[in-house]
């Protein structure tokens, strides 16, 4: 089966055989008239003066139909830009959000086939689902990183494939000052460690009647971002903060703990309130909310800078009666609509799955977490349209693949309701 090419690719395509058929023509004639001239100048030396004003208006539209040929094809090897690039974008987006739609809505796949196998699309398919178009998965990550906090605040990075893996430097190399002259000892060997984040698979599996699915007036793109988006933001902030790395990310509270003082790469360091299962007792000397403070400043300048408290609504309710010594409060709502709450001036974020303030819990954490923590997305939200399972519903089964861990293990310092 053939298929008629767009009028506007039919338009161009005969502009440019027009343009270079009437640059033919002219020189053409040009050859042709020139001969003429040099004929003349040889059999009368001299030429015609009707011959040369014909030659030069030739020769002018030769060179106007040389600068139309030339710069058609100097728009054709430009890159597309602007509202060329945006018109095809526009145009490969609304067919991969066509195919999709009669494939969610009809369970008709053929049009999403065609066009993964033109992207080269790895795992696509019955087994895997099918990709939803870019449009849906930029809202739902955009969805997912307003619910999610921790998503909010980390950093974000996309991988095509299953894993992302990233060198980091345990002990660097040895330096000191020497004399101009004196001997210089050799230094230590850099250490290079790798840490691996591997992509896990997040599903949810919204329903929806085949009555919905037949309306022509429900985007279904944005009915899938509603149904998954809070969903899939509750399971991975629940995994950022403490998953095992078992099938989902590592999260930061499952990271191995030292002390302070004590310590070392790997770990993250934390301090102790001083007593188990709450603040230290306000006294003259005392007040409770010091070790905030101290939590703050355990900090190197360079994560303090971009440091944001995390913890639940619970242990903010407690820590929110907590005044300086002039009397103003610690906790100081947000400044305008969006914005965050501030503790000590750094943000506030709320994390449910933060831990309770109870007896050698870690319920406060503060930290760069931009720098402290990574998430990982693997490119693609997809799509299995299973019209059997659950009749007379229709199941999405629908996933994403994440990842998550610690990569900066001195960019965050938690907060030990204990003892020591």
């Amino acid at each position: 089966m053939t298929h008629a090419a767009p009028a506007y690719e039919t338009k161009h395509a005969a502009s440019n055989a027009q343009a270079f058929e009437e640059l033919n023509r002219a020189f053409e004639a040009f050859r042709e008239t020139n001969d003429q001239r040099l004929g003349e100048l040889e059999t009368r030396l001299s030429s015609d003066v009707l011959v040369d004003e014909k030659l030069a208006r030739i020769d002018q539209a030769l060179d106007e139909a040389r600068r139309r040929v030339d710069g058609m094809a100097l728009k054709a090897s430009r890159p597309a830009l602007g509202r060329d690039e945006r018109e095809h974008a526009s145009g490969a987006a609304a067919e991969h959000k066509a195919a999709f739609d009669l494939y969610v809505r009809a369970g008709e796949s053929a049009g999403l086939k065609s066009l993964e196998a033109k992207a080269l699309s790895a795992g696509s398919g019955p087994d895997g689902g099918y990709l939803v178009p870019p449009p849906a998965e930029r809202e739902i990550l955009r969805r997912m990183a307003l619910i999610s906090p921790i998503r909010a605040i980390a950093s974000v990075r996309e991988i095509s494939t299953g894993s992302f893996k990233k060198a980091y430097s345990t002990t660097g190399p040895a330096s000191g000052w020497v004399a101009e002259a004196a001997a210089r000892p050799q230094t230590a060997s850099q250490v290079i460690a790798e840490l691996n984040f591997p992509a896990m698979e997040l599903y949810a599996m919204p329903s929806a009647t085949q009555t919905l699915l037949d309306d022509a007036a429900v985007n279904i793109e944005q009915w899938i971002a509603d149904e998954v988006e809070t969903v899939f933001a509750e399971q991975e902030s629940a995994a950022f903060v403490n998953g095992d790395g078992v099938n989902k990310p590592a999260g930061f509270m499952a990271a191995p703990k030292a002390t302070v003082a004590a310590w070392t790469w790997g770990k993250l360091g934390y301090l102790a309130t001083g007593v188990a299962g709450g603040f230290a007792a306000s006294s003259p000397t005392v007040n409770p909310a010091d070790v905030l403070v101290d939590l703050v400043y355990s900090l190197k300048a360079g994560y303090r800078q971009n440091a944001s408290f995390v913890l639940n609504r619970r242990t903010q309710a407690a820590i929110r009666k907590f005044k300086t010594s002039t009397g103003d409060y610690m906790w100081q709502p947000p400044t305008a609509i969006g914005q965050p709450a501030t503790l000590l001036n750094f943000p506030v974020v709320e994390a449910e799955t933060m831990p309770d303030i109870a007896a050698d819990s870690f319920a406060v954490a503060c930290g760069d977490f931009r720098r402290g923590y990574l998430v990982v997305d693997r490119v693609g939200v997809r799509v299995l349209r299973d019209p059997y399972t659950a009749k007379p519903y229709v199941l999405f089964y629908t996933t994403k693949r994440v990842g998550g861990g610690v990569q900066d293990f001195d960019a965050i310092k938690l907060l030990k309701f204990g003892v020591a």
